[in-house]
């Protein structure tokens, strides 16, 4: 957090610097559009991430462009781009490198020498990462947590800033080897893309038919984008505001004392841990700066849950007789959660000039 005053707040963040995430966000957003119809509300969360300096998982059909849409934001932005296409006999050297033997033609000398494999980029296109084995993913694991990748004994520091944009199928399961929960964890949201409306439809098979396409202008550096993630994590959120989302995450926990709602009581077999905390606040940071708000409230808060909370909360077999998803129970939460008085309204200090 940054420096706080004597009532436990944080400093107010300059204006000009929350103007300069809005406007990064509409300009990134223009771009894509370029390319992506529609899928406002996936390209908002797929920006949360990226200006947290978080990771994400984007599930949904195939044919939805999940691909298309994570490679088009990359484009937009003037850093290194890898596409890894997770595949059953997908090695973890293949995706962080691997040491190999050279010999030095004038000396006759052969030593190691790293070769770095296509991790070593700023934004990751993690393909079908469920249908990869489990030793693959973890090596993936690594690069998230750590921002680094250790061979033969060695760390190896990724380049910054650093974002993995994973893709997954939610109905092809035979041959798959799903995340268990503790890597989902690491992501910091999980993405659901639907179908388009049939206007949305008309217009992807307008731009698709034609023999003309448009390609996104570059817009941001990596310097731009690590400056923005200080932006984001400077934005001020009171103590009343970070204990509301504490309360909707501990409310997940059903073997935590108090009341709970009745969704929760029936339908949870395990709640979030401390991590949906610290991601939520921080999305809710993000989620306020692209708004062009000085700081968090609660509205912030109960917009970035679902994508927050979903992939960190496991249902029962009740939930899965009755037909409850995980985002009925989340949206269960948000309704049955209270405010508790001043929060929704309060509005902790005010944008430094």
């Amino acid at each position: 957090m940054t420096e706080s005053d004597r009532d436990g707040h944080e400093s107010p963040t300059p204006a000009g610097a929350i103007d300069e995430v809005r406007q990064a966000a509409r300009r990134i957003s223009a771009e894509v559009h370029k390319v992506i119809v529609g899928q406002d509300e996936v390209l908002d969360e797929v920006l949360l991430a990226m200006f947290c300096g978080g990771h994400a998982v984007v599930e949904g059909v195939p044919g939805l462009a999940k691909t298309l849409l994570i490679s088009t934001v990359a484009k937009s932005l003037s850093l290194g781009f890898s596409r890894i296409q997770f595949t059953p006999d997908l090695m973890p050297s293949d995706m962080t490198g691997t040491e190999v033997i050279e010999e030095d033609k004038a000396t006759g000398t052969r030593e190691l020498r790293f070769v770095r494999g296509p991790i070593f980029s700023n934004v990751i296109l993690a393909d079908e990462i469920n249908r990869t084995p489990p030793k693959t993913q973890a090596a993936l694991l690594e690069a998230m947590q750590e921002r680094q990748v250790t061979v033969g004994g060695v760390q190896h520091r990724l380049p910054r800033p650093f974002f993995v944009l994973a893709t997954q199928n939610p109905i092809e399961q035979e041959g798959t080897y799903p995340l268990p929960e503790a890597q989902l964890d690491r992501f910091m949201l999980d993405i659901r893309i639907g179908y388009p409306t049939e206007e949305e439809e008309l217009e992807i098979v307008r731009r698709t038919t034609t023999g003309t396409s448009e390609e996104p202008d570059r817009v941001l550096d990596a310097e731009d984008c690590l400056r923005l993630q200080q932006t984001v994590r400077s934005v001020p959120v009171a103590d009343h505001v970070a204990r509301y989302a504490l309360r909707l995450v501990r409310t997940t926990r059903i073997d935590e004392p108090g009341e709970r709602p009745a969704m929760v009581r029936d339908y949870l077999r395990w709640g979030a841990g401390p991590r949906a905390s610290q991601f939520l606040v921080l999305a809710a940071k993000a989620k306020a700066a692209i708004a062009g708000d000085a700081c968090v409230t609660p509205d912030h808060l109960r917009e970035v849950a679902l994508p927050v909370l979903r992939h960190r909360v496991i249902t029962n077999f009740n939930a899965e007789a009755d037909g409850v998803g995980v985002d009925d129970v989340v949206r269960a939460i948000l309704e049955e959660t209270p405010v508790e008085s001043g929060e929704s309204a309060r509005v902790l200090g005010t944008v430094a000039k």
